[in-house]
């Protein structure tokens, strides 16, 4: 494999699934029902097939033509939206489930972190459930010593290293996890949204750790929701959809390829309805009216949504402005802000909303769209109903522009006066100990 260190080749992996069917529910339909049921799992069993309960058993590929190429010390992203096959990947190659077809190739000891606290034992200590996961992962007692101290001080519940884990909170059970996957000498380290648990300073200490293990020459397959996570830590990535490659390539294209595929199954996804409301179509439309995709900052955000309502009292209408990174950064409701409820009669209408104008750095948004009961209880919802790009921030006139992957944020702060810079005199000093 000479520096290549996992190389899948035509991988797939197939599932069973069951669903119910719509049968009557009289006696002689339900009888017909189970006697079915109960035939096909005897079958089942007898050719060592796994039991599905269900009226009807379906075939399912998580993942199918899959084929790349990750090389020592690369650290990698996989990115795709919820089902896309990211998870049954990462399984396939911790050796939790075997591949359907095609071959995967690894080179060296695999460390996995796919769920909070994988391979604890909740009636051992996190002392000892280190030492097991060490053993699970394949390293000799003395090699889980040689790393021990290190993995308790990253995981900082030295005071509770003693105590059962089933003790432990959730931030708690993420932090000793990941010490022990990151420390532990494994050549290849595969990590599935363990930054989505635990706060601001762990997930900090995550992200150094894993550039520290992949700068030690070690693989590193990282998935996450966290685009900015994503692009901080990585320069390639691989997005799945429906079970494929969609995109192998640079993190910034990937990044976008990402969105991209995120609008295709959004364009065919039905809006549907809920108990009270229906929302119809919801766009962005210039100073005339017209739809458009794009927004010019500094210039007021002209939005038309079209909903549909029974004419129950004190239904609003909301919005949540999101940036490239799916982070919200804005929220308007008509009820909250301008004490507006939908109309009381039955029927379609067509709102027209103009928001005050923003200063938004220069990438993708998306407003969600959601209609509630009286602000608390939502009753129709679709996310990213409304996309739009920004292509440059500042004035035509002002030379200077950025964007969200700058790392400047998603607003550009503007001030209401001038700047101004006045002498500042020097601070005055503290009187020493025994003066004053």
């Amino acid at each position: 494999m000479g520096d290549v260190v996992i190389r899948a080749e035509n991988l797939g992996k197939q599932f069973r699934i069951g669903r119910r069917a719509e049968i009557g529910t009289v006696f002689v339909d339900v009888l017909a029902r189970n006697m079915r049921n109960a035939m096909r799992k005897s079958v089942d069993m007898m050719k060592g097939k796994a039991l599905i309960d269900g009226d009807v058993v379906e075939d399912f590929w998580a993942l199918r033509n899959v084929d790349f190429e990750i090389s020592r010390g690369e650290v990698i992203s996989i990115i795709g939206h919820n089902g896309a096959g990211k998870t049954t990947l990462l399984k396939i190659l911790s050796r939790i489930v075997e591949p359907t077809e095609g071959r995967l190739l690894l080179k060296g000891r695999v460390a996995s972190l796919l769920e909070v606290g994988t391979g604890f034992h909740p009636e051992l200590t996190g002392r000892e459930n280190i030492f097991l996961n060490g053993a699970i992962l394949g390293m000799t007692r003395a090699e889980v010593r040689r790393r021990f101290d290190e993995i308790v001080a990253f995981s900082g519940i030295e005071k509770f290293i003693d105590t059962p884990v089933k003790r432990y909170s959730v931030g708690m059970y993420a932090r000793l996890a990941f010490a022990v996957a990151a420390h532990l000498e494994s050549e290849i380290l595969v990590i599935d949204e363990v930054l989505a648990v635990g706060d601001a300073e762990f997930q900090a200490r995550c992200l150094n750790r894993m550039s520290e293990v992949a700068n030690a020459g070690r693989t590193v397959l990282f998935v996450s929701h966290n685009l900015a996570a994503v692009k901080a830590l990585t320069k390639r990535a691989i997005v799945f959809q429906s079970g494929r490659v969609y995109f192998d390539g640079p993190i910034d294209e990937a990044v976008a390829r990402y969105a991209t595929s995120l609008r295709r199954v959004e364009s065919g996804r039905q809006w549907g309805k809920g108990d009270n409301s229906s929302l119809i179509s919801a766009d962005m439309v210039d100073a005339n009216g017209r739809p458009t995709d794009r927004y010019e900052p500094g210039t007021p955000i002209r939005l038309k949504v079209v909903v549909e309502t029974t004419g129950l009292r004190g239904m609003t209408l909301d919005l949540v402005l999101r940036d490239e990174h799916n982070l919200p950064v804005g929220f308007y409701s008509t009820a909250v802000f301008n004490q507006v409820s939908l109309p009381g009669n039955a029927g379609r209408y067509e709102c027209q909303l103009v928001l005050e104008p923003f200063w938004l750095g220069a990438g993708e948004y998306c407003f969600d769209v959601m209609t509630a009961h009286t602000n608390v209880n939502i009753d129709h919802r679709v996310d990213n109903a409304m996309r739009f790009f920004v292509e440059r921030c500042s004035p035509n006139d002002i030379p200077f522009n950025f964007t969200q992957a700058d790392g400047h944020g998603a607003i550009a702060m503007r001030l209401a006066g001038p700047v101004t810079f006045t002498e500042a005199s020097a601070p005055a000093e503290s009187p020493k100990p025994g003066q004053g």
